[in-house]
């Protein structure tokens, strides 16, 4: 049988408890037998655990902020040297090893001199960086985090 071969209803009638034996919920009514919850009138708070402290309450909270936007990957300006007057870019950069995937931001940091001229496209660079690839010969162009094709379109693409 499928799922969509089933012979329900989609909107289901609520029992109705209390309406004698011979209805099927009489008598207590689907409460149990005595205690707290079998009673009309205040019911229980949702965190009540029978008087022991309750186990949100015991545990500390987490404070502070968790950000869900991943960090840039840093490369080094020093590292760019080995790009002698080519591009330099996400995919460049990964197959140089100097970054862990081309699908995330990039943004290149100060530290140590550029030497060689370098056209760099990556996402962000410090000004620092930008002003060192100009003093070196090479420019310097923000573009967009390029976004990981799925294997259905590269599929279509190869046909």
């Amino acid at each position: 049988m499928k799922y969509n071969e089933l012979q329900i209803s989609a909107n289901k009638d609520r029992k109705r408890v209390g309406r004698g034996i011979s209805a099927g919920g009489g008598k207590t009514a689907g409460r149990g037998t005595k205690g707290q919850n079998s009673r009309t009138g205040k019911k229980l708070r949702a965190m009540f655990q029978g008087g022991q402290r309750p186990l949100a309450q015991a545990i500390p909270k987490n404070r502070g902020f968790k950000s869900l936007r991943t960090p840039a990957q840093v490369v080094y300006v020093d590292h760019l040297n080995v790009f002698k007057g080519k591009l330099a870019d996400n995919f460049t950069l990964f197959e140089a090893g100097l970054i862990a995937t081309p699908f995330h931001t990039v943004k290149v940091i100060a530290r140590g001199e550029l030497t060689e001229k370098v056209d760099l496209k990556v996402q962000g660079a410090s000004k620092s960086v930008q002003e060192a690839i100009k003093k070196a010969g090479g420019t310097f162009e923000k573009v967009a985090t390029p976004i990981k094709q799925s294997s259905k379109e590269a599929e279509k693409v190869d046909k």
